[in-house]
């Protein structure tokens, strides 16, 4: 097991450039999407998508780059981990570039929209919405996305309560504090919260359902840790799986827009 980690740490210092190194195969085939509702609060009463430029910071591998550009928008994918930006799949419209979301290394005022999805979370909050604010346009719009398990839906709530016991309660697993740094920065003059009304829904087999912990940075991947935390995956899979032989992990997608 991990050292147990008080839900006040700033997940920032916890090596957010090199965590996911070993988990960038998993993390393109197991990360769930995010609902087209998402996409579509993002994107609502700005130019046509073909006018807009993006700038996705912490994209990984481009999951979410990804359904930006299937709808017209020109996306720069800023991404510090070499592996997965090695890993992500490509698009005509999105453009891989290394940087982080505190040195996103693009010019002043050059786009439209800022995004990060299930990342915000390890940045250092001060420093990266200066930068975002820096190089937005004056009117540009901040969109930062979380899929968040919902604790309603009886396989994801225990899901939920098992991978917080396995990471010893990581600081990930614990109740969010970057709200009130959302309402109260000064670079931001608005802040709106968005949830979306359609949950996320993402089907697994037992491989996938492993898997899907495997692209997790703070879960074990060797050892008798990792050996009770498949132990554990098995039998949630086991009590859970339909006639078809899935689980459905279901979230409940978030929407943070700053402007």
């Amino acid at each position: 097991m991990q050292d147990n980690q008080s839900a006040a740490t700033d997940l920032y210092t916890l090596d957010p450039l090199n965590r996911f190194t070993q988990r960038a195969d998993d993390y393109v085939k197991y990360r769930p999407s995010y609902p087209p509702e998402a996409i579509d609060i993002i994107l609502q009463g700005l130019a046509p998508a073909s006018q807009i430029l993006a700038a996705d910071i912490g994209a990984g591998t481009g999951i979410a780059s990804r359904l930006l550009a299937l709808r017209g928008v020109k996306v720069i994918a800023v991404e510090p981990n070499g592996a997965m930006r090695e890993a992500a799949q490509t698009h005509p419209n999105v453009e891989y570039r290394e940087g982080s979301a505190e040195a996103t290394n693009l010019p002043d005022a050059s786009v439209d929209v800022v995004t990060a999805f299930q990342a915000f979370h390890w940045f250092d909050p001060e420093p990266a919405l200066l930068e975002f604010r820096r190089i937005l346009k004056p009117n540009g719009r901040l969109a930062l996305v979380w899929n968040n398990r919902d604790q309603n839906d009886d396989f994801t709530g225990e899901y939920s309560s098992f991978i917080r016991e396995v990471s010893n309660n990581h600081p990930c697993e614990g109740a969010d504090t970057f709200e009130e740094t959302l309402r109260q920065t000064q670079y931001f003059a608005n802040y709106y919260q968005h949830e979306c009304t359609i949950k996320y829904r993402q089907e697994l087999d037992l491989d996938a359902l492993i898997g899907r912990t495997q692209s997790i940075s703070y879960l074990p991947c060797e050892g008798e840790s990792h050996e009770y935390l498949v132990s554990g995956l098995q039998d949630l899979y086991h009590k859970f799986r339909s006639e078809r032989g899935f689980v459905e992990m279901v979230y409940q997608t978030s929407i943070h827009i700053l402007t």
